[in-house]
């Protein structure tokens, strides 16, 4: 079983620090690692809303080797422009399908800080990168930004469950009773009317169950059918 870790190493701004947790929460991940940050007080980030206590359990770590001391596989989240990479190249939407092959255990989602990215060093230190694709105009991504986009790609994984899902908007299907009810006041409206007096009340009513049956409506069409058949059939004397 594989679990995520986020590590934001040199971070400037810790609202975004906040934002990166409350990304986090968002979509189920917790682990949030801190390396060297420039703030003091980074874990006070109004911006962490909803995601006080990834922000109160983050761990600080000194290096990036201590971040990811426990992990079994990282990436390190980068732009490909004037970058020598010699690791293996994962784009986002790469990302879920690559982890398939990935050994059990904690992987480390890794994001540099806002000005200058991750170093060199930093690159080579994790075993893969991974890549947001953009355009080339604007390579690089708000720091924020990536975690969310990230985070956000690995909920498509089996097993996250949202707290709401679409479902579907259409209403029940109607049941046989239900059918009776509009039949009965089409059946009143006929009479009314004086429709299809060829046909006994029997053959009528078993006409318009027909009608009915093939309209395939829904439980709302159904009874706004039959209140307008009755608005109708008020007026009709």
């Amino acid at each position: 079983m594989i679990s995520f870790c986020v590590v934001l190493v040199r971070p400037r701004d810790p609202n975004n620090i906040g934002a990166a947790a409350r990304a986090m929460a968002n979509f189920g991940l917790s682990d949030l690692r801190v390396v060297a940050p420039f703030a003091v007080a980074w874990r006070e980030a109004v911006s962490a809303v909803g995601a006080e206590d990834i922000m109160h359990q983050a761990v600080q770590y000194e290096t990036l080797d201590e971040a990811l001391a426990d992990t079994s596989f990282s990436l390190a989240a980068t732009a490909l422009r004037n970058r020598r990479i010699e690791q293996e190249i994962i784009t986002l939407p790469q990302l879920n399908v690559r982890l398939e092959s990935v050994p059990d255990g904690k992987i480390a989602l890794v994001f540099g800080n806002e000005k200058t990215g991750l170093s060199g060093d930093d690159i080579k230190r994790c075993m893969a990168v991974l890549n947001i694709p953009t355009v080339s105009k604007q390579p690089s991504i708000n720091l924020a930004q990536a975690v969310i986009l990230t985070c956000y790609e690995l909920s498509r994984r089996d097993g996250f469950t949202p707290l709401r899902s679409g479902g579907s908007l259409e209403a029940p299907a109607p049941t046989d009773s239900q059918k009776e009810i509009l039949v009965e006041k089409l059946f009143v409206l006929c009479e009314k009317a004086d429709l299809r007096p060829d046909l006994t009340t029997d053959q009528r009513k078993a006409f318009l169950r027909r009608i009915v049956g093939n309209l395939s409506l829904n439980e709302v069409q159904l009874f706004f059918a039959k209140s307008l058949a009755e608005r109708i059939s008020q007026r009709v004397k």
